[in-house]
């Protein structure tokens, strides 16, 4: 009991550790990772990461955003990607300065896919757009996979429960743990541990 006491502690103080980069970097791309759509709409959540890579973008601290997400449910009409790429074109942003990374599933696919989008598209760097409680893992799994020159550009919530999400994510970070301990000997890559909200 001490022991898991000690690592749920451990986890929140390191989903509090983070802190916005100051003074924020520029980036080749920033990687808006995705969330649910209600009814083909970004969640209120959702647009809080959206808004704020519109905010990057037209600060002029990124020049190109890839929007991470496949489809929430089976018969869903719209990707999250496709989602956010239409809520940014109504914030203005032009369409081809956005890039649609239309699979992913979870945290790990989204970084994943989107590297393999960057690695193609000649980008070295990147802001990881995404909520502050979600900003260890993302940043974790990043350095995992190689990204170089990446920092996590991350928003407050004021749409989400923090008991709730912070909860959920010391799970979620404990499951990229012992994740990638069984990848480091070689047996497969994460699942989705919760549904996107």
């Amino acid at each position: 009991m001490a022991i898991a006491a000690f690592w749920i502690g451990y986890q929140f103080w390191a989903i509090h550790e983070y802190k916005p980069p100051k003074p924020m970097p520029t980036a080749d791309v920033g990687i808006v990772l995705g969330a649910a759509l209600w009814d083909g709409e970004p969640s209120p959540a959702l647009r809080e990461r959206l808004d704020h890579a519109v905010d990057l973008y037209k600060s002029g601290y990124i020049s190109r955003i890839i929007v991470s997400g496949g489809y929430d449910y089976e018969g869903a009409a719209l990707t999250e990607a496709e989602g956010m790429r239409n809520y940014l074109v109504k914030q203005q942003i032009p369409g081809e300065h956005i890039r649609l990374e239309n699979d992913a599933t979870n945290t790990y696919e989204n970084l994943l896919y989107s590297k393999k989008i960057m690695d193609k598209q000649g980008w070295k760097s990147a802001l990881i757009i995404t909520h502050t409680f979600h900003a260890k893992r993302s940043g974790d799994i990043a350095d995992y996979l190689g990204y170089t020159n990446t920092t996590v550009a991350a928003v407050k919530s004021r749409v989400l429960s923090a008991a709730r999400y912070e909860s959920r994510e010391v799970l979620a970070l404990t499951k990229w743990h012992v994740d990638k301990l069984l990848m480091s000997w070689g047996l497969g890559s994460p699942v989705p541990a919760f549904q996107n909200f």
